[in-house]
């Protein structure tokens, strides 16, 4: 892993919503500019939610977005990460290491012990990756997409 000296990583401003459409189509959710930027005045205005960038010489190469939760299994408060994306030129430099190590450590600010990830069963390189971070596995998500109600 490289390190890149001149990395900062930050919280998101609705002025990232260009460059992170870019990540999300990249990690094969096709957005718009404006449906990040409408996507993101919901999300930057509630405090359960965290986005953090990473940028390096001057442009976002990265982005992770984990949001608080309450649980019915547990007493405490969790977090999940939702979001993990790095630009395709700047995966394997240690981007990605270092949003999740900004995102745990502002957790562990606030007190929260167990953070939780999914990721597709086609994402095997993702896989490793929280696996080499210390995630494990232990369960499988199921998805099922509801029709919309017609007004």
């Amino acid at each position: 892993m490289n390190q890149l000296p001149d990395l900062v990583i930050r919280r998101a401003e609705l002025s990232d919503a260009a460059s992170l459409a870019g990540l999300m189509t990249q990690l094969g959710y096709e957005t718009r500019t404006a449906e990040m930027e409408m996507r993101l005045e919901s999300i930057l205005n509630n405090p359960g939610f965290e986005t953090l960038v990473a940028v390096s010489s001057g442009k976002v190469c990265g982005m992770i977005g984990c949001f608080l939760q309450q649980s019915y299994e547990h007493n405490d408060v969790g977090a999940r990460i939702l979001a993990l994306v790095v630009s395709e030129k700047m995966r394997r430099s240690g981007v990605g290491q270092q949003l999740v190590q900004a995102a745990e450590n502002n957790w562990m600010s606030r007190n929260v012990t167990r953070i939780t990830v999914n990721a597709r069963f086609e994402r095997k390189e993702a896989h490793e990756f929280y696996k080499k971070l210390g995630y494990t596995r232990n369960g499988f998500r199921f998805v099922k997409h509801l029709p919309l109600v017609a007004d």
